[in-house]
């Protein structure tokens, strides 16, 4: 593919949607999980780090948005680029201590400080809601000087708040994805032995793929909670952090692109099942260990597994026939 089809095919996602769903939250949904699956991909396909903390930065940022717009009331703008920022400082808190470790150990702490959010998150009844989350968050239009330059109050009008935010981050991770620091990333998770006997500060590395993650992550709570018009205590819990690693894997590690594939497909897939059977969790997990066995490269390989075959295909059929042809010419 050349270098800009995946930022072409990112904004024919977001213009399709629109054209083939009817609900506008839902497809706000699709993108949010899809820039959080986006900010576990840098981790997991790009580090290769296996982090069950990301429901910690997904948390911060729905609490810290939910907070600032309805204790302090702060310009939606401010108030986003805040709920960014926690996640970035929860990310490097986080990061600074689990990194120390790797494989197993690593993902133990990662798992460890994910425990503690949620019981400092559960106890902190005064600033978190507790149980029962933060209610009531505002969804104010985007203005500028009291002039309303973006109503948000229709799902659809948020929707297009959302895509553009979207388009955004992914143009930017993809640009820090394909920098040098992106390259070094790579050749760190492919093999940290010789990344570090050439001269490269490994934790260092590690941390500031932390904080970018974190702060996607962040950005992509507070935009829940604007959505739903609640943060609750459920996105500070593990399974959010499950939920969000199972996206990344479904879709693809190593392909920002393939995140928001495999967000749309847990969402929507979700979606449906709930209206078949109440208890459709399970047949959401009898799915998921299909698609996990029998895809490993994701959504995304099965699908340029499949466009191969149809390019290498195409020239063999255009020679069977020119055989044929001449054939019959003789």
């Amino acid at each position: 593919m050349t270098r800009h089809s995946h930022l072409l095919l990112a904004l024919a996602i977001v213009v399709a949607m629109p054209l083939c769903m009817q609900s506008g939250s839902l497809a706000s949904e699709v993108l949010i999980f899809g820039l959080a699956a986006m900010g576990c991909n840098l981790l997991l396909g790009y580090t290769g780090l296996l982090s069950f903390g990301q429901g910690i930065f997904f948390g911060l940022g729905s609490y810290t948005i939910a907070l600032l717009l309805t204790r302090w009331p702060l310009p939606m703008p401010l108030a986003l680029l805040a709920a960014t920022a926690m996640g970035a400082v929860g990310a490097a808190i986080v990061g600074w201590v689990a990194i120390r470790q790797r494989g197993t150990y690593f993902v133990m702490l990662t798992l460890a400080f994910a425990q503690m959010f949620y019981f400092l998150a559960y106890s902190a009844t005064d600033i978190t809601g507790g149980d029962n989350g933060l209610l009531d968050v505002p969804r104010p239009a985007l203005a500028v000087a009291g002039q309303t330059l973006w109503p948000l109050a229709t799902p659809w009008q948020y929707y297009g708040f959302v895509a553009v935010l979207f388009l955004v981050v992914f143009w930017l991770l993809r640009r820090v994805c394909h920098s040098m620091f992106g390259r070094t990333l790579l050749a760190v998770r492919d093999n940290e032995e010789r990344a570090a006997a050439v001269g490269y500060d490994l934790r260092l590395l590690k941390l500031q793929a932390f904080v970018i993650s974190g702060a996607v992550t962040g950005l992509a709570g507070a935009l829940h909670a604007m959505m739903t018009g609640i943060a609750p205590l459920s996105n500070a819990e593990y399974h959010t952090s499950e939920m969000i690693l199972v996206m990344t894997v479904i879709g693809g590690t190593g392909n920002l692109l393939a995140s928001v594939l495999g967000a749309a497909f847990y969402v929507l897939l979700g979606d449906w099942l709930s209206t078949l059977w109440p208890r459709w969790l399970l047949l959401l997990g009898v799915v998921l260990m299909i698609v996990s066995l029998g895809l490993q490269r994701g959504l995304w390989g099965l699908g340029e597994s499949l466009w191969a075959l149809v390019r290498r295909k195409g020239p063999a059929d255009a020679e069977a026939a020119a055989a044929e042809t001449k054939g019959g010419q003789a």
